[in-house]
């Protein structure tokens, strides 16, 4: 909204700097961070007078967990609705009003938003501790990912309609090698360290979509387990995704480091700013002792929302890098299901795999700043791939 202001500056100079990304970028996050950190008093206030407090789960988990958090309960949750709240509103601020990724963000954390705040509300409110049913979720999940995947190719200029798989896989992978100049396309699939994709995905191209915004989405809620760790998490994957989607954006630097080339995904620089500002804003209070958490209201749509950012800049596989701990946590999961299942034996004590280091004996403190710091290894190492191709 505010970018038009530079079609002013024939009477007010200095509005100039309204057109400028990198101005814009940077006034999003600080609007956000200290909107979350302005309103956060009156919204724990309000979320605690509505006795919106954290659940602790049921079945043989609940005596462990009660010990590890047990004057958690009580916190308010729902904490999210600050967040989302933040960013929406820094976007509508800061972002150009005619990019279409712009209003795909926002759908996509309005969205998953709202079907975290309806699971919440089932668990603290009408005190249905199971919520929203799983197979409810991921119908939601995965009916947004293909909308917004269908539009993303609709809307992308350089799609082409092809068959699934191409005839020219190999010649395809081997211009990836070569270096070869190769045409950014949404359904583009492309590895670190290689300058160009390595295959075009096509129709294949929704399944791959969904993967990476349902895979992410339930990552980050799943990493929501413990003081400060997942918005820790969020802070530094968002502020690295800052930095690819600003590039992806600018022809010229994208051409310097051999990046996807993505005609206005700078505009999604400013969003993940913004995201970035609110964490630390929310950190400001979640962080130990924990005053509010985000609940499923923040992490579903936080984790969909990086899932989209990356399928929009085409580093969907760098994601997954620099979203390490998010991948450790979602991993630890399906290996303990799977172990349980097929041989009745537990890999962890107990999963996500932040309890399991709890029951070994780390303090809380001590879990969430250790994987803070492999947070920040795995964003060093996806931002070495910019320069490694």
């Amino acid at each position: 909204m505010l970018f038009y202001l530079h079609l002013l500056d024939g009477f007010f100079g200095p509005l100039n700097v309204f057109q400028y990304g990198t101005f814009r970028t940077i006034m999003a996050a600080l609007t956000a961070f200290f909107a979350v950190v302005f309103s956060g008093p009156w919204v724990i206030r309000q979320l605690l007078a509505l006795k919106i407090g954290q659940p602790i789960r049921s079945a043989e988990e609940v005596h462990k967990l009660h010990e590890l958090h047990g004057k958690k309960l009580g916190t308010p949750t729902m904490g999210g609705v600050m967040i989302l709240g933040a960013v929406i509103g820094s976007t509508l601020l800061w972002a150009r009003p005619d990019n279409h990724f712009v209003w795909l963000g926002l759908l996509t954390l309005l969205v998953l938003g709202g079907l975290g705040f309806a699971d919440d509300f089932q668990k603290v409110v009408r005190k249905n501790s199971k919520g929203i049913s799983a197979r409810q979720k991921l119908g939601v999940q995965i009916g947004l990912a293909l909308v917004i995947g269908m539009l993303l190719m609709v809307l992308d200029p350089n799609f082409e309609r092809k068959e699934v798989i191409p005839a020219n896989l190999w010649s395809h992978a081997a211009q990836a090698v070569a270096g070869v100049p190769h045409s950014a396309r949404i359904t583009d699939l492309y590895l670190p360290f290689l300058k160009n994709p390595v295959l075009d995905l096509q129709i294949v191209a929704l399944a791959f979509f969904c993967l990476v915004m349902v895979g992410s989405s339930n990552a980050v809620n799943l990493t929501d387990g413990l003081d400060g760790l997942a918005i820790g998490c969020t802070i530094i994957v968002a502020g690295t995704l800052t930095a690819f989607a600003y590039i992806a954006g600018q022809s010229r630097l994208a051409n310097e480091l051999y990046l996807p080339h993505v005609v206005g995904t700078q505009e999604l620089a400013i969003m993940t700013a913004a995201m970035t500002g609110a964490g630390m804003g929310f950190l400001w209070y979640n962080c130990h002792p924990a005053k509010v958490f985000m609940g499923d209201t923040g992490s579903l749509a936080i984790g969909g929302f990086l899932g989209y950012v990356a399928i929009c800049i085409k580093q969907e596989i760098v994601l997954a890098i620099i979203g390490g701990v998010f991948v450790m946590e979602a991993l630890s999961v399906i290996l303990q299901v799977a172990s349980f299942k097929s041989t009745g034996k537990r890999i962890f004590l107990m999963s996500p795999i932040h309890h399991h280091f709890e029951l070994k004996g780390w303090n809380e403190s001590t879990v969430v700043i250790r994987f803070w710091i492999l947070s920040i290894i795995f964003a060093l190492i996806g931002l070495s791939t910019l320069k490694l191709r």
